[in-house]
């Protein structure tokens, strides 16, 4: 369904360009009824525009890219649009290759992870989304159904053995493939009058990958150190820092208010997440009648379930959080009862719902269904950096 959004869409972008008065704007969420919410901004940091991972399960790819940009938009490089795809092709290739050292006892999907993509620009670098955009199989927008069949037919075949041993072709073969679908990687390009190798464009980026860390929020671990956060699409064991939740949130709002940004993966799959209505909340039913509930995301403030930690463990344990979906956090904005929201980039392109594809998540929602975040450390306050000895 394709509304005509683009009054509020452009309401929304030039937030991001008004520096000067963005903290005076009221933002409507929605032009429906009176009881709709009303944003006032506290902070929105520069992110480049929405774009469309389509059907994909590359969230994780597009959402980092789209950090990692707004880190070149902080650092003052405003120019680099970044290749999601030449993540996802290296990715897919290293995957491959621990999958089958695990004899298939591995997670082998589209899915992935916020260090994935720093893991990639660590050991291949980077190229402009201008120079592989992953288009290769005929398409206008991304759709990897096929490909996605393909690639995990393969490497199960691979684990099968039937030939009584690995051959020296199964790496090649999935190489060739995601060639065929994605395009053939760039050993060197031209771009803006120079060369480059991957590795060298990134170097010049500035970006250097050592410089970002992930942070959960996990009672079956001790806070303040370290964790491999337990999820299936987690494929290189990575850890994340585990804080209370108070604390996480404190990196998170501490951050958005002293200019950068948030990488955020969370469960999307709640009652009281609503993309096409730009909300995502923790309804508190018991507060809401029969007759509200009918028009609840046209005309009500919606009344919230207060979060605890033991609330989040419990979630995450009965598998009711789980690692669903990857989005950029960009700003803090309030509603006119003052409850905090953040403003949420999401990667389902701009006609996705009536806010240009971005959303608000409540406080609440955050806590609640925020699974890990990335971000860059130098974010972090002070004493919680202390602890976590950063």
């Amino acid at each position: 369904m394709k509304k005509n959004f683009k009054g509020l869409a452009a309401a929304l972008l030039g937030l991001f360009f008004a520096a000067g008065n963005a903290h005076s704007q009221d933002v409507p969420l929605r032009n429906k009824k009176n009881g709709a919410y009303t944003f006032t901004v506290e902070k929105v940091n520069d992110a480049h525009a929405v774009q469309n991972q389509n059907r994909t399960g590359t969230c994780w790819s597009f959402s980092s890219l789209s950090f990692f940009e707004s880190e070149l938009i902080r650092m003052g490089k405003k120019d680099y649009s970044l290749s999601e795809m030449f993540v996802v092709h290296h990715t897919y290739e290293d995957k491959a290759d621990r999958y089958v050292r695990l004899n298939g006892h591995l997670n082998f999907s589209a899915g992935g992870a916020f260090h994935d993509v720093a893991y990639v620009i660590k050991n291949y670098g980077m190229v402009p989304e201008e120079i592989y955009g992953g288009l290769n199989y005929g398409f206008d927008s991304h759709n990897h159904g096929e490909m996605d069949e393909v690639l995990l037919g393969m490497v199960k075949a691979v684990v099968k053995r039937k030939s009584g041993k690995l051959t020296t072709s199964w790496k090649p073969a999935v190489s060739s493939t995601l060639d065929a679908y994605l395009g053939k990687l760039p050993e060197t390009f031209e771009y803006k009058g120079k060369t480059y190798t991957p590795k060298s464009y990134a170097k010049e980026s500035g970006i250097d990958p050592d410089n970002y860390v992930e942070i959960s929020s996990y009672t079956h671990h001790p806070f303040y150190s370290s964790f491999i956060l337990e999820v299936p699409d987690n494929w290189l064991f990575k850890s994340v820092y585990n804080l209370p939740m108070d604390d996480m949130m404190q990196v998170i709002d501490q951050a958005l208010l002293n200019g950068y940004t948030i990488a955020w993966a969370a469960d999307v799959s709640e009652k009281g997440f609503s993309h096409r209505n730009g909300l995502a909340v923790v309804p508190d039913f018991s507060k809401i009648s029969p007759e509200q509930k009918k028009t609840m995301w046209d005309d009500l403030i919606i009344p919230e379930l207060e979060i605890t930690q033991e609330m989040r463990q419990k979630a995450y344990d009965n598998y009711e959080t789980t690692d669903d979906h990857g989005m950029h956090i960009i700003g803090l904005v309030k509603d006119q009862k003052g409850n905090k929201f953040y403003m949420v980039k999401n990667s389902w392109g701009t006609e996705s719902n009536q806010c240009g594809g971005y959303f608000y998540a409540s406080e609440n929602f955050v806590k609640y269904k925020t699974m890990d975040v990335m971000v860059n450390k130098n974010a972090i306050p002070k004493k919680i950096r202390k602890k976590l000895k950063l």
